[in-house]
């Protein structure tokens, strides 16, 4: 698998589990709009296709109010491919990336 689809891929699901993450913990009903303030992935090997299902998780190591950092792994063929550090952060009324999701 190319490397950029990689970096996509992690970047998205850290997103996800950033936002939901700090919706949990601030007791809110609906996730917040969060962006990429950072991240950064290491490719460990290279990532199969064809060796069965590729497996990504996240999870968040260190959080306040209107931040998350997420450390995320992808797995294929049984080992880890790619790591993932990013920091991610909610955005506020006047940001352009406010409520579009």
């Amino acid at each position: 698998m190319n490397g950029g689809i990689i970096g996509a891929l992690m970047d998205c699901h850290s997103n996800w589990a950033a936002a939901h993450f700090l919706m949990k913990k601030n007791g809110e009903d609906q996730v917040s709009a969060t962006v990429t303030a950072d991240y950064s992935v290491k490719m460990k090997r290279p990532t199969p296709t064809d060796k069965g299902a590729i497996h990504l998780s996240a999870r968040v190591v260190e959080s306040s109010e209107e931040r998350a950092t997420v450390e995320a792994v992808l797995e294929a063929g049984g080992k880890i491919c790619a790591t993932c550090i990013g920091t991610f952060v909610v955005v506020k009324p006047g940001h352009p990336a406010y409520q579009r999701w």
